[in-house]
């Protein structure tokens, strides 16, 4: 272990990497924009839907602007028009937890570690979440883009837990996500460890283009990470850069 210390502080991607609620995202995204005249079959709705998936991470406002931009007004109708989609099917069906998260929570604040949760919902989307999960008392915090000012992928949401939660050091940070987006967070927010999830939205290449140091293939993996002292670079990764 080098003289930073240990890892202090793990920040978790929620929607992909702790929760499996891809399609029901993508099923909010293409109501949202159909409200908005943007309708399967059409180029428009391709062209939109291939910027959703680019955009995966980032602040679902921000995603709207993308779509629409110059028009903030309709922007803000189709954010809302998600947020109601999104937050109606949750409470319908509910949420499935990645297999092991539970867990992975338990053993990493069991071993003092804190837990963050981060996300680019907004905080009315991200308070019905732990609601449906009941994770208000598995996580020390839980941050969307409203609390740090700018969300994924600009470092100030992981910044804001490191000051939140009294890090020394944002090299005792470990960032996981299933994003490039998430990776690019990490990697500018200065964490030792930016864990790509590779059963999520981005594929492996996208993951280790955004600066992941490690992969995983499952969640279940990380303690392993973090709590085993192994903080090198991980051999597939550093063979990918050449």
């Amino acid at each position: 272990m080098t003289d930073i210390g240990p890892i202090k502080l793990v920040c978790l991607d929620l929607a992909g990497t702790t929760i499996g609620d891809i399609a029901t995202v993508e099923r909010a995204f293409a109501e949202a924009i159909a409200t908005q005249g943007i309708v399967p079959g059409t180029g428009a709705y391709a062209r939109a839907m291939v910027h959703v998936h680019r955009s995966r991470g980032c602040p679902k406002i921000e995603v709207f602007r993308g779509i629409f931009p110059g028009n903030e007004a309709q922007a803000q109708a189709a954010n809302l028009t998600f947020e109601r989609s999104y937050e109606g099917a949750i409470e319908r069906a509910g949420l499935v937890p990645m297999p092991g998260v539970v867990e992975v929570f338990d053993k990493l604040r069991g071993a003092g570690l804190h837990v963050a949760l981060v996300t680019g919902f907004s905080r009315t989307t991200l308070s019905r979440v732990l609601s449906v999960l009941g994770w208000h008392d598995k996580v020390d915090l839980a941050i969307c883009p409203e609390d740090a000012g700018r969300g994924r992928p600009w470092p100030d949401m992981i910044l804001h837990a490191v000051l939140r939660l009294g890090i020394e050091d944002v090299r005792q940070v470990a960032v996981v996500g299933d994003s490039e987006n998430d990776m690019l967070a990490g990697r500018r927010s200065g964490a030792s460890v930016v864990a790509g999830l590779m059963t999520g939205v981005h594929s492996r290449d996208r993951l280790v283009n955004g600066g992941a140091t490690h992969l995983l293939h499952s969640l279940t993996e990380l303690p392993e990470v973090v709590l085993g002292g192994e903080r090198n670079y991980d051999p597939q990764i550093a063979k990918a850069h050449g």
